[in-house]
C-alpha cells in the first residue's frame, strides 16, 4: 500500500503582484532633505539664533581687548589736581560777583544846555553810573547824578547809547529811577538782595564808571551799617547807609554794591571827602536795596 506524499508534487505559488492601483511605498528620506526641510520651516528662528550668537562673540571680543582697569593711587589724585591748578587758574570770588552784573551796569550822563555857547546845543553837565532792575529798561541811579539834566544819555554793556527819562525819585535817599527808550535785546536785570543780612567784614564788590572811566571794578569789605551821611552843602542827612571800603570817586554814584553771592545790596551813592580832592580816602556809602524799592515804588522783599 502506497504511502501518502507528504508535499505536493506541483511548483510552489508566488505571492501575487499588487493590484494596479495601490500606490508603491516611497523610500525614507535622507538625513540631508530632513535638515534642509527643517531648515525652511524654521528660518526666522535660525536667523535670530545666530543673530544672537554674533552679538555674543563681538561682546566677548570687545571684552577680550578692552585694557584692564588701571587703579587710581592717591597720587596720581594729587598730581591731576596740582596740573590743573597750575594750567587753569580759577576766577576769583570778586571777579565771578563782578561778571554777574555786568550785563546790568551802565553809564548815565545828564546834558544841559551850554551857556557859553546857547546856539550851538549842550554840555556834558556830569557822569554817573546806574544798574538795570528790571528788563524793560528800567534803571536805578542817584538822583544827583540826573538832577538838573535836560537830556539823559544811558550806554549799556553793549556800547548801545539810548536816550533815557527820569520816572521816579526819592530825595530822602538820593535815588532816582530812569527808563532808557531803547534797549539791548535779552537785557538782564540784575539779582537784588537784602542788606539785612550783611555783616561787618562782608565782601563787597562796586562796580561803576569812577571819572567816566569803565566799567570798573573796585573790591572792599562791608564797614559798618545803619549809617549817617550828610552832604557837603549840609543840604541832605542820608540814613540806614552801608559803610564800604571798595574804592569809589565820582562818577561811581549809581552804581552797584554787590555780594560775592552776585546779589545788589545797595546803590554807591557818597563818599566822604574832608578835603577838596573829591578823591576816594577809604569811606564810601551806599544806599541799601531796601531804601531803593521804596524808590521804584515796589519793595523788593
Amino acid at each position: 500500500m502506497k504511502k501518502a506524499a507528504l508535499y505536493s508534487g506541483a511548483s510552489r505559488s508566488r505571492p501575487a503582484p499588487p493590484p494596479p492601483d495601490e500606490p508603491a511605498k516611497e523610500a525614507a528620506p535622507s538625513r540631508g532633505a530632513r535638515l534642509r526641510a527643517f531648515a525652511r520651516r524654521h528660518d526666522r528662528a535660525l536667523v535670530f539664533a545666530a543673530g544672537i550668537l554674533l552679538a555674543g562673540a563681538a561682546f566677548l571680543a570687545r571684552e577680550a581687548l578692552r585694557p584692564a582697569p588701571v587703579e587710581l593711587r592717591q597720587e596720581d589724585i594729587d598730581s591731576a589736581v596740582l596740573h590743573a591748578l597750575r594750567t587753569k587758574s580759577p576766577a576769583s570770588r570778586a571777579a565771578r560777583a563782578a561778571e554777574s552784573v555786568r550785563q546790568s551796569v551802565v553809564r548815565v550822563r545828564g546834558f544841559v544846555d551850554d551857556p557859553k555857547k546857547p546856539r550851538s546845543g549842550e554840555v556834558e553837565r556830569g557822569v554817573g553810573s546806574g544798574v538795570v532792575i528790571v528788563d524793560d529798561g528800567t534803571i536805578l541811579t542817584n538822583l544827583h547824578v540826573v538832577y538838573g539834566a535836560k537830556r539823559l544819555s544811558v550806554t549799556f554793556h553793549d556800547g548801545l547809547e539810548s536816550e533815557a527819562e527820569i520816572v521816579g525819585v526819592h530825595p530822602e535817599n538820593d535815588l532816582a529811577v530812569i527808563r532808557a527808550m531803547t534797549i539791548p535785546d535779552d537785557l538782564p536785570p540784575a539779582t537784588l538782595g537784602s542788606s539785612g543780612r550783611l555783616k561787618p567784614g562782608d565782601e563787597v564788590v562796586a562796580v561803576g564808571f569812577p571819572f567816566g572811566i569803565g566799567p570798573s571794578v573796585s573790591a572792599g569789605v562791608v564797614s559798618g551799617l545803619n549809617r549817617e551821611f550828610r552832604s557837603p552843602e549840609g543840604a541832605r542827612l542820608l540814613k540806614g547807609l552801608i559803610q564800604f571800603d571798595a574804592a569809589a570817586n565820582p562818577g561811581s554814584s549809581g552804581g552797584p554794591l554787590v555780594t560775592l553771592d552776585g546779589e545788589v545790596v545797595g546803590i554807591v551813592t557818597a563818599i566822604l571827602n574832608p578835603t577838596r580832592s573829591r578823591t576816594f580816602i577809604g569811606i564810601g556809602f551806599a544806599a541799601t536795596m531796601e531804601a531803593a524799592g521804596s524808590a521804584v515804588g515796589v519793595p523788593p522783599f
